[in-house]
């Protein structure tokens, strides 16, 4: 995985000569116009004549034969797009020559930041029916002062303050529950002091109201002053992707939603300025580039360039998969969660734990990806790794090590050993760094590290680490850089992004339409299967109400109609329920997509309301046509299409009704309920089940708003008002079309087809709506877990972790029992004294002492 993006080695500084960028030694940036004796410099000639507008269409393509060849940016073949990536992805790094133009780059600084939370602990934070009235109910009487709150405080983050530099790549380490989720977050805009799911102690998540201080600065301007979503992206250690999609048409999406940004300007710009200097650039980054600035397109060159260069090419074609349908492997799937924001123009990413479930060299691979692509586009980029092996560590150029919510360290790699061996540990020669780090900060690691023979040992809290940074010339040095402001006149014009999306709404829309008719196309056989459904239902149907075993003598025949249409009602609005379950299986990627500002939510709901309508007349007329008149219904063929265009409103009423459930239950067990109900609640005040003059008072009211009420009596007045039931009944003057409606509560004036059809346009327009704002407003579920219990304060160590007392119980278990209280308070701060410790160790000794069994001849670990 060789070469840095291309599109930036051009425009990196901006890059200009000096290197070999192909295989046949030529020098293409020192190349003069003037040379007439050469074919390709007379057709970059050419090009320059043309208007600036066509020459960004046009680029020089050399061909397997070494020659130059004029194409159309646009038309670009498959294999002619494969050779170009072949060469482009072999180009070194070079310095290039410069023509003036800088790409914008985000100093990222965070001050006196602080993440607080109030949470309830042990078995009162477990997500149980008794414990959500609880809290509604405490809630009432904390609001009314009648009783004071229960939750207990935890600081997550404290008072941590550092900068993160352009083109240096940061890892960031530490412990699980020390809050490097919580502070990559804040540096990506993403935490606000609302409810949110984070997670915290022992990788479980907690609802909670955040409580956050402390300022967040890029440039120098604070995160109101423009968009960070669009600015940076968060990659989170969760791949959530649509399964049905390829990777190449996730990447493809991912890069029509983010747009090219500043890419056309600054190409354009570049273009002049070449022209002006007399510079040739190499035909072969001249196109990536302007392959890379056109807008709209279906399938970027960026697409192709990210699958080469993240490995991703063997796969580009196999449909990403999830625990369903079979797809890509787990370290390819992680790769697709980074190459999805790699598709874009975004100048920071913060990347948490991207190396879950995969190898060390996969691992490898992708950072130093990475790391070209930071150092060439000069980005931002923090990355968290829980494990990093040595090869990958030295990847990075700075460290920031958290641990409980405090920075220990943060500077360069090459000097972080120094500051541990000031305070008086050293790392091993065949210890890990990563791994050193990491457990140099625990009281139960640390003492095999201390290096001081003539002193004794005694443990060293993170505060008193975080006191000894702050005294090292490197923390000394980030305390005075960031006691000067940032100079907001330094910040490029492009740097920050101030746009919502980064594309044109009608893009957006366009781009949502086609992913949407893809899915459609790739889960035909819910489709196909619905309308074979209907047909065999409407084969039953059709034989259970055989036309000539139907009859028009009396009311009571004009019943068996009534139930008829009735269960053709019931059958067009089931159908509709298979929304439900694609809708809530699409929804986390929808979450994750709309926090990221791919596209605004109206642009996702309006494409999947649209293109339902051909479904719905398809599955309509299967049943129209079966039932219709094999069931007797009035031959007239104009009750027949309005018959159909009624059963059509009422399918697209009943989809949006499904989706809107699906957006508001937000999971499968909750929409189920709901759903649920809201069919019984339907079917019960229709107006079949129970007739109008049947229904209580306090009860009309659900008459009313019901849409299977309208659908239902527009129905019953167009079947009964027509021809074939326009004889009258003996000793009556009604006709047996109206005497059945009335014998069944339905109203009995013909407008009632037209006010029930104006009622399901209605709704289905107001059901679409509530599914819009449900997909603006409403955010996924957080997962509820309990918090472990907290040990007894005797046994707590200094940090605030807990490995050492769960070490301690687990050696001691059989001999010492360490008390534990449900809810007491989680420390984050607690200094050991050395009393405690040596009980401590006292007590573990006589365990050890009183241990049975066969002496190892090795220390067990």
């Amino acid at each position: 995985m060789e070469g840095p993006d291309l599109y930036n080695a051009r425009i990196g500084s901006i890059g200009r000569g000096g290197s070999s960028w192909r295989s046949g030694g030529v020098d293409a940036y020192s190349r003069s116009f003037h040379d007439e004796e050469d074919e390709e410099a007379l057709k970059w000639a050419a090009l320059e004549k043309l208007p600036t507008f066509n020459r960004l269409k046009k680029g020089l393509l050399t061909t397997a034969e070494g020659r130059a060849s004029e194409v159309d940016i646009h038309d670009l073949r498959h294999h002619e797009k494969k050779s170009l990536l072949d060469r482009l992805v072999k180009v070194p790094e070079e310095d290039n020559e410069k023509v003036g133009i800088e790409l914008p780059t985000i100093e990222v600084r965070f001050e006196h930041l602080k993440v607080e939370a109030d949470v309830h602990v042990g078995s009162r934070a477990l997500p149980t029916f008794f414990n959500f009235f609880s809290n509604v109910l405490e809630g009432v009487l904390i609001h009314l002062h009648i009783l004071s709150s229960r939750k207990k405080h935890l600081s997550i983050l404290q008072d941590v303050s550092g900068i993160i530099k352009p083109g240096r790549m940061t890892l960031l380490l530490g412990p699980p529950s020390s809050g490097k989720t919580t502070l990559l977050l804040a540096l990506a805009g993403k935490l606000d002091p609302n409810l949110k799911s984070i997670s915290l102690i022992a990788n479980t998540e907690l609802k909670f109201l955040l409580q956050l201080s402390g300022r967040v600065t890029y440039n120098g301007h604070d995160m109101h002053e423009f968009i960070p979503q669009r600015t940076t992206a968060y990659i989170s250690q969760h791949d959530i992707h649509i399964a049905e999609m390829t990777v190449r048409e996730t990447f493809a999406f991912s890069g029509r939603c983010q747009g090219v940004g500043w890419r056309h300007e600054m190409l354009a710009e570049l273009s002049k300025r070449e022209k002006a200097g007399g510079i040739m650039p190499d035909p072969d980054i001249d196109i990536f580039m302007k392959g890379a600035s056109i807008e709209g397109q279906k399938a970027s060159i960026i697409t192709d360039y990210i699958l080469k260069v993240l490995g991703l090419e063997v796969c580009a074609d196999t449909m990403v998969g999830d625990q369903m349908l079979r797809g890509i492997s787990g370290g390819q799937k992680k790769r697709v969660t980074t190459g999805e924001m790699l598709a874009g123009l975004t100048n920071g990413l913060f990347m948490d734990e991207i190396s879950t479930g995969l190898d060390s060299s996969t691992t490898f691979q992708i950072v130093n990806c990475l790391k070209q692509n930071i150092q060439i586009l000069n980005g931002t980029a923090v990355i968290s790794l829980l494990q990093p092996p040595p090869e990958t560590y030295d990847l990075f150029d700075d460290i920031i090590l958290l641990s409980n919510g405090q920075i220990v360290y943060q500077g360069p790699r090459e000097q972080v050993l120094e500051f541990f061996e000031s305070v008086g540990f050293k790392c091993p020669q065949r210890k890990g760094v990563a791994d050193f780090l990491q457990e140099v900060t625990s009281h139960k690691d640390q003492k095999q590290y201390w290096a001081r023979e003539n002193e004794p040992y005694n443990i060293v809290t993170v505060d008193e680490f975080v006191k000894a940074f702050q005294s090292f010339h490197v923390g000394r040095g980030i305390q005075d850089e960031l006691a000067i402001p940032f100079d907001k006149s330094k910040s490029h014009p492009a740097a920050l992004t101030t746009q919502e999306y980064g594309a044109r709404k009608v893009e957006l829309l366009k781009a949502c339409f086609s992913r949407e008719f893809l899915l459609m196309k790739r889960n035909s056989f819910v489709y196909i299967f619905k309308i074979a459904q209907l047909i065999l239902m409407a084969l039953i149907t059709s034989t259970l109400f055989l036309r000539t075993e139907m009859h028009r003598d009396s009311i009571n025949d004009g019943g068996i109609y009534t139930g008829a249409l009735f269960f053709s009602v019931i059958m067009i609005m089931f159908n509709g329920m298979a929304d439900l379950p694609m809708t809530i299986a699409w929804l986390p990627v929808y979450y994750k997509q709309r926090d990221l500002l791919f596209f605004p939510p109206w642009a996702y709901a309006l494409p999947t309301w649209i293109l339902k309508i051909p479904v719905s007349c398809v599955e309509v007329a299967a049943w129209e046509c079966i039932t219709y008149y094999v069931i007797g219904f009035d031959p007239n063929v104009g009750r027949f299409f309005r018959t159909y265009l009624l059963l059509v409103l009422l399918n697209q009423m009943a989809s949006g009704l499904f989706r809107f459930i699906a957006a508001v239950g937000r999971s499968m067990v909750v929409a189920n309920t709901f759903g649920s109900f809201a069919l019984l609640v339907l079917f019960a005040l229709g107006g079949f089940v129970l007739s109008k003059e049947d229904i209580k008072k306090w009860w009309i009211w659900g008459y009313w708003i019901s849409p299977m009420m309208y659908a239902q009596n527009a129905i019953m007045a167009n079947e009964f008002h027509g021809k074939s039931w326009s004889k009258v009944i003996a000793n009556s003057t009604e006709n047996l079309g109206v005497a059945v409606l009335k014998s069944r509560g339905f109203p009995r004036q013909p407008d009632w087809y037209w006010i029930g059809v104006g009622a399901l346009i209605g709704y289905t327009l107001l059901f679409n709506i509530c599914f819009t704002l449900a997909l603006t407003y409403l955010n996924p579920y957080g997962k509820s877990h309990s918090i472990k219990e907290e040990e007894n304060q005797s046994t707590e160590h200094s940090d605030g972790t807990r490995e050492g007392s769960h070490s301690l119980r687990r050696r001691n278990c059989s001999d010492h029992k360490i008390d534990i209280e449900n809810g007491e308070e989680i420390q984050t701060e607690r200094t050991l004294s050395n009393s405690t410790s040596s009980v401590i160790d006292t007590a573990v000794e006589a365990n050890k002492r009183r241990q049975k069994g066969m002496v190892l001849p090795f220390k067990q670990h």
